[in-house]
């Protein structure tokens, strides 16, 4: 029904046996106005404001929602997801359900509004398999500790990825020591027991002419923004500074490093758990290989290792 019962309206009417709206102008504004309830839902102003729940939206606010009992709701999705979007615009904001905090795209890189914990505080985290990155589902509490030799500036996470519990030593040989390993810019981490991997599929072959790129950084997707895998120079300056030679001076430092093995790149079998450890850096070698710190009960330096290989992963952000 188009009704103009006078000079101040114009516009639709709609009922059903539910429910009756008039959808038209008001005065000088277009609205909807619900009249079971007798008020204006939507208000549509001739500068364009756009006011939900009240008649006069702020002039400063393109979008003025009013209420006392409930609140704004942007898109919900996973980091993955959020990095999965393409060409972000400036400004763009969504709620991280990985990090559980907004987070605002600021034309070259994702911030999160979550409050940062001062470092040498503990940090929980939720890992979820579902996320594309944690081979199984459990809460971590990682400590945290700064002033490291060699880059005193970064904030590190005093065990590895995944792992249940700080070493207990640089031989430590648990499962739950060693935390998870991860093949040179890949999302999926894996858990091994020593007899079993989680998850079984494994992919030997990995090549590909990059560092490691942020969208696939597990220390960014599993403890939130800002954080991220340690670049050759920050492991050289590290290693250099902390005076190792081997894993015991490692394990002796605030880092805690231990001896978490690894993964072979052919068959995905467990090696040298208790013996040797290996941490990835972000940056590559080759096209087939890429820089890790390599410790063992006679050395501690920088190699270049296949990419194939599944090795520990240690974080840090700018403090």
């Amino acid at each position: 029904m188009i009704e103009t019962p006078d000079n101040f309206y114009a516009g639709v009417r709609t009922r059903n046996s539910q429910r009756e709206y008039f959808m038209g102008t008001i005065g000088d504004r277009w609205s909807v106005f619900d009249n079971n309830v007798g008020g204006e839902r939507i208000s549509v102003l001739p500068d364009g404001n756009v006011g939900i729940a009240t008649t006069t939206p702020d002039p400063s606010a393109l979008l003025d929602v009013s209420s006392t009992t409930k609140g704004f709701l942007p898109p919900r999705i996973t980091t993955a997801q959020r990095n999965a979007i393409a060409a972000p615009a400036e400004g763009l904001v969504i709620y991280n359900t990985s990090e559980k905090a907004l987070n605002v795209y600021d034309g070259t890189a994702w911030s999160s509004m979550k409050p940062v914990p001062p470092c040498g505080l503990p940090i929980s985290i939720s890992h979820l398999v579902s996320g594309g990155v944690a081979p199984v589902d459990k809460v971590v509490s990682y400590g945290t500790v700064n002033n490291i030799p060699g880059d005193p500036t970064k904030c590190w996470i005093t065990r590895n990825l995944g792992a249940d519990q700080q070493a207990s030593g640089a031989s430590d040989a648990t499962e739950a020591s060693a935390g998870w390993y991860w093949q040179f810019n890949r999302l999926q981490g894996y858990k091994h027991t020593g007899a079993v991997r989680t998850p079984s599929d494994w992919l030997g072959v990995n090549s590909g002419n990059s560092d490691w790129q942020a969208a696939n950084d597990p220390c960014a997707l599993e403890l939130g923004t800002g954080w991220r895998i340690p670049t050759l120079t920050e492991w050289s300056n590290v290693d250099a500074s902390g005076g190792w030679n081997n894993m015991f001076s490692a394990y002796a430092s605030a880092l805690k490093l231990h001896s978490a093995g690894y993964i072979g790149s052919d068959a995905g079998n467990l090696g040298s758990r208790g013996t040797y450890g290996y941490y990835w850096c972000s940056s590559q070698d080759s096209e087939s290989n890429a820089w890790n710190l390599t410790l063992g009960p006679g050395e501690s330096y920088m190699s270049g290792d296949y990419k194939g290989y599944g090795f520990s992963v240690r974080c840090l952000r700018d403090y």
